[in-house]
């Protein structure tokens, strides 16, 4: 297990890029209560011109101000930060995670301190964590495994194979089914977190899954593949894909990251809507979900090109990978992410915790999945 403390060198390396102000709140201060963003970079591949290098912690509730930045370790045998590739929290346990393509590091919420690292065969991809906290089920970065690891100790208890180009990872709200996708096949497993074993498959798809989401009673499925400016579904229970939707009268076109049209999808946690990314266009495509297929209704314009969509706990608001922090209700821009000198900060990777008390009291899902139960 690495030092808790950041290396003299990684110092360094941030103190010259002047990532480290003093004018921010001490990381180590107790959190004030209150909704926060976590966003941790670099969380677009190693740019660190997005953000620097860290975990970025911003007030919901007073236009996302950036209150302080929580070093960081994940750095190559050169010092250089490596790309984030993942974040989840829980605040029962007072936890949060982010993965690198070369370690896991558990931060506790209440102190900021970096509780453990741990680097496994193979480095990681993006993770989630079980309802109750004490779960990590992690892609082995793009290998035909997923690791499934005691979160409380960063111990390795099993591996669930599964030859997929291991990518993505969504746990249910029944904490008992893992969903897990891979670059290298357009298959979906879902793995029995019981057994630890693959149960069945969703698909085939038309191509390789990239994205997806779930709805909350864990029965449908919304992916983008590879090579679709729109998304498909299938059903979880059958494991049959039921539909394929466009996104109509707009342009397919090269884009920047990921290699393919729609890399972010995401459900209202009302479930009325699904918001789709558009790199090419740079656009977020709204649908409506109350009708099966969904429909396309408007779309948001962003600053630079999506490649992911979460959203905040309560539904209201929308955090494409660009920065902006966007009103559902009412489609405009409120806010845009900025680093200690007023510069654009980008993540794929953030996720929402609450405090009450001086304590976390509840933690989003970078997924954005239904609502409904």
């Amino acid at each position: 297990m690495k030092s808790n403390l950041i290396s003299p060198r990684v110092f360094l390396f941030l103190l010259l890029a002047g990532l480290v102000s003093a004018g921010l709140t001490n990381s180590r201060a107790a959190q004030a209560d209150g909704r926060y963003l976590y966003a941790a970079s670099p969380g677009i591949r190693d740019y660190l011109e997005y953000g620097g290098h860290g975990v970025l912690v911003y007030d919901i509730d007073h236009g996302h101000k950036l209150v302080k930045r929580i070093p960081s370790s994940g750095v190559d045998d050169n010092g250089k930060p490596l790309n984030v590739k993942g974040i989840c929290a829980s605040a029962a346990t007072g936890r949060i995670y982010v993965s690198n393509t070369k370690s896991l590091i558990c931060f506790d919420l209440n102190t900021d301190k970096i509780l453990w690292e741990k680097a496994f065969e193979g480095g990681f991809d993006r993770m989630a964590i079980t309802p109750d906290g004490k779960t990590i089920l992690s892609p082995g970065f793009e290998k035909d495994f997923w690791f499934v690891i005691n979160a409380t100790t960063g111990e390795l208890i099993t591996k669930i194979p599964f030859n997929a180009g291991s990518h993505n990872t969504i746990i249910g709200p029944n904490g008992k089914e893992g969903y897990m996708a891979g670059l290298k096949s357009p298959l979906l497993a879902v793995a029995d977190l019981t057994t630890n074993q693959v149960a069945r498959t969703v698909g085939p798809f038309s191509n390789v899954i990239r994205p997806f989401t779930i709805n909350g009673k864990q029965t449908l499925v919304y992916v983008n593949v590879n090579g679709l400016l729109g998304f498909e579904i299938g059903d979880l229970k059958t494991g049959k894909v039921l539909h394929r939707v466009e996104v109509p009268g707009v342009e397919v076109g090269p884009t920047k990251r990921h290699g393919c049209p729609s890399h972010g999808v995401a459900l209202t946690i009302d479930e009325k809507e699904l918001w789709l990314a558009d790199a090419h266009n740079s656009k977020m495509h709204i649908f409506d979900n109350t009708v099966m297929p969904p429909k396309y209704k408007e779309s948001v314009s962003m600053r630079d090109q999506p490649g992911w969509i979460t959203f905040s706990i309560d539904g209201s608001l929308a955090y494409p990978s660009t920065g902006e922090v966007v009103d559902i209700k009412t489609r405009k821009i409120v806010a845009t992410l900025k680093d200690e000198k007023g510069n654009e900060v980008h993540s794929e990777k953030v996720v929402e915790v609450d405090f009450a008390g001086g304590k976390p009291v509840k933690s989003g899902d970078q997924f954005a999945i239904g609502g409904l139960r």
